[in-house]
């Protein structure tokens, strides 16, 4: 399910991909037809690596990411990941949201001094400006966000 905002009025419309391949998606409040591709490119967290987490976090510049340190087996850390998805689906270039898997990459989980999980850093022009521990309701992670 992805969330395009209307072109026309800005409404923000929830269009299953599937449905969407067999015919236009319209606006519901103001029947304006929504591009498929408007989705943008940070509707969906991005996955960080200790390779690539210099460029894709640190690098960002403008916009805060949040990035959220998690592992397969956490289940806090499972209960923490659709609302991260949410956020990143409102997000409409005001912030970033990543995902570090801490089991895979624990060079930059150390760098970061990670020690429980699930753990988020907001980063804002490449420095940790917030540090959120443990499972948080999404109004309180996107408080945090702002």
């Amino acid at each position: 399910m992805a969330i395009i905002s209307c072109p026309n009025c800005g409404t923000k419309n929830r269009v299953h991909e599937s449905a969407a391949s067999q015919m236009q998606p319209v606006c519901g409040k103001c029947g304006a037809a929504l591009d498929e591709g408007a989705a943008s490119a940070d509707s969906k967290p991005i996955t960080v690596t200790d390779a690539t987490f210099a460029s894709e976090v640190l690098g960002a510049r403008g916009v805060p990411v949040l990035v959220d340190y998690w592992a397969e087996w956490c289940g806090p850390c499972r209960m923490v990941a659709p609302v991260l998805d949410e956020l990143a689906a409102e997000s409409q270039g005001r912030y970033r949201i990543a995902k570090l898997n801490v089991d895979e990459n624990p060079r930059t989980a150390a760098q970061y001094d990670i020690r429980s999980i699930p753990t988020m850093l907001i980063f804002r022009d490449g420095a940790v400006v917030d540090r959120i521990v443990g499972a948080q309701p999404k109004q309180a992670i996107a408080a945090r966000l702002r």
